[in-house]
Order: C-alpha cells, then structure tokens, then sequence
C-alpha cells in the first residue's frame, strides 16, 4: 500500500539517495549526476514546499514536491514527483499520484500545474497519460520549462 510521510531534516539523507539513484534526471536538471545533501536540503526542507516520501508499506520509494499556492499565479503546484531508479516501470509513479490528487481534492483543490523540462519526454508522456494539459513554455535557469495543468474534480 502507498503512503506518504513529511521529509524532516534527520530523514534527508533518505531523500539524497532517492534523488540521486535517478543521474540521468539530475543530468538533465543540474548538469550533473549527483546532488549535494546541502541541495537536496535546499530544495525539500524550506517554508515555501511542503516534501514527503512515498512509501510502499515500509520501504521509502520516491518523494513528492509540494507548492500549495505559487505567488507567480496563485495556483498549487507540484514541484516534484519522483521514484527511486529501482522502482521505475512498475506503476508506483501513476499510483502514489492518484492518491496524491485524491488527497488534493479532498482539501478542496480545483487545479495543479506542473513544470516538465522541454528534453524530458518520458515525464511529458508520464503527465499527460495522467490527464495534465501543456499551456505553455517558460525559461527558468537558462532551461525551457513546458507547463501543464489539470483541472481536478470530485
């Protein structure tokens, strides 16, 4: 069974392994294989997202990075969906989205945009099979950014 758990500072290193086990990703994103603790830090443990861990019953399997409401246009975004290296390619990505979503509707969420980097197919196919929507592009950091939305319902 999928559940989610809040990523806290002693449970980063968790975190580390999970985003590093995924280099051709980080390649794609950072320009190199691996991310620093003080990275991953950066990104998961901060006041503007909220992170957590997907798990599969005991085991730690992936993270999702949570934007409630992004000041550029005051919508909810997810920053960040992803599963560990050993555990691609056998549903536990579209999964532990579904009951995310889920848990978004519950609260009351109507819409979600996302971000795809524009050379990143696998994750562009991944979004749209899962009903999100291109609107358009954006740079940021030098990257060309495609952006999709869902329209949530109960």
């Amino acid at each position: 069974m999928i559940t989610f758990e809040e990523i806290t500072q002693e449970s980063l290193y968790i975190a580390e392994e999970i985003i590093n086990s995924n280099k051709s990703y980080n390649k794609m994103e950072n320009g190199k294989e691996t991310r620093s603790q003080k990275e991953v830090a950066q990104e998961l443990n901060n006041n503007k997202t909220t992170s957590y861990f997907i798990k599969l019953d005991d085991t730690y399997i992936g993270l999702i990075d949570y934007f409630p409401v992004n000041p550029n246009d005051n919508y909810p975004w997810l920053g960040l969906l992803m599963i560990h290296a050993d555990y691609q390619q056998f549903g536990f990505g579209s999964s532990a989205y579904v009951l995310f979503e889920n848990q978004l509707q519950e609260k009351g969420v109507k819409t979600l945009r996302l971000g795809v980097l524009q050379e990143n197919m696998r994750a562009r196919q991944f979004w749209e099979r899962l009903g999100f929507t291109f609107y358009e592009t954006k740079e940021k950091h030098n990257k060309q950014i495609d952006c999709f939305e869902k329209k949530l319902t109960s």
